[in-house]
């Protein structure tokens, strides 16, 4: 039974992301339809490559991933499908694909040319439908599309490195659930220029001097929980998909607040690594 994904910025109060699946069952109603996201922030490129990126590889091979951002078709907007790591992508070619693109080589990318044969206002409905169950029927991609070699590129998706290598500016690039904000800084990359240097980490005027590896770390499970003053306290972490994220321990956005909301931090503020020569004592 094939599957395909949905992750939208539609949101859940218009007809949108309803008639994206009523179209698929009509095509196929044998497939199995999995919602992935429709509450990516409207016309949110990064934030929408951050959420495929670290959902897609749990599906099984073969499954389709449609992903309905920004994706009326203009000259400069083009539709694409994609064959990568065994899984199948069909968007706008507008950077949403880099950042996945960046780690893994693609299989093979068109460039969708069936746009003659619809008269649509609603790509994703009309278009990327169509494309996902030629796919799902086992259908070629050279069928409905060109060969291209590139993809469209994110803009500042990879951080800043000055020339010492002494410091890093990175951004926020997604803020989750719970409030906490993630950046475009990989352990990998991090550990690359650390070296077991000192660090310290600032955001706004919030500045951490260490990297947990899991949120409970901030705890002192030595003091009696009565004494505890633990939640609400800032922490960085590199979470689970090795991203680093400044987080607040048992935050929650609707009474005790995120990271986002009690340290002013929004989408694309930087955040910023200093590294130092010699461990130094704070």
């Amino acid at each position: 039974m094939a599957i395909i994904t949905l992750t939208t910025d539609f949101g859940e109060k218009d007809h949108f992301a309803g008639a994206i699946k009523g179209a698929i069952y009509t095509e196929m109603p044998d497939v199995r339809i999995v919602d992935i996201s429709h509450s990516i922030s409207p016309f949110n490129i990064p934030e929408a490559a951050y959420v495929i990126q670290n959902a897609y590889s749990s599906f099984p091979e073969g499954t389709i991933h449609i992903i309905g951002i920004d994706s009326e078709i203009n000259q400069e907007n083009k539709h694409i499908a994609i064959e990568l790591n065994g899984h199948y992508f069909v968007c706008a070619n507008n950077g949403i694909m880099s950042m996945i693109c960046a780690e893994i080589s693609p299989k093979q990318i068109v460039e969708i040319n069936i746009h003659d044969k619809i008269e649509t206002s609603f790509p994703v409905l009309d278009v990327f439908v169509k494309v996902a169950c030629h796919i799902a029927r086992g259908g070629t991609l050279g069928v409905i599309g060109k060969s291209i070699d590139k993809i469209k590129p994110i803009k500042n998706l990879e951080p800043y490195v000055n020339e010492e290598k002494t410091q890093i500016i990175g951004s926020i690039i997604y803020i989750d659930n719970y409030g906490n904000v993630v950046t475009n800084i990989k352990k990998s990359f991090f550990d690359t220029l650390c070296k077991s240097r000192t660090y310290e980490i600032s955001a706004r005027n919030h500045k951490f001097k260490k990297i947990h590896t899991k949120y409970s770390d901030i705890v002192n499970f030595n003091t009696p929980e009565e004494l505890r003053n633990d939640e609400g306290r800032g922490l960085v972490v590199f979470n689970s998909s090795n991203y680093l994220e400044i987080a607040i321990y048992k935050g929650n956005t609707g009474n005790v607040g995120g990271a986002s909301s009690l340290m002013g931090l929004k989408l694309r503020d930087t955040v910023t690594i200093n590294f130092f020569k010699e461990n130094r004592a704070f």
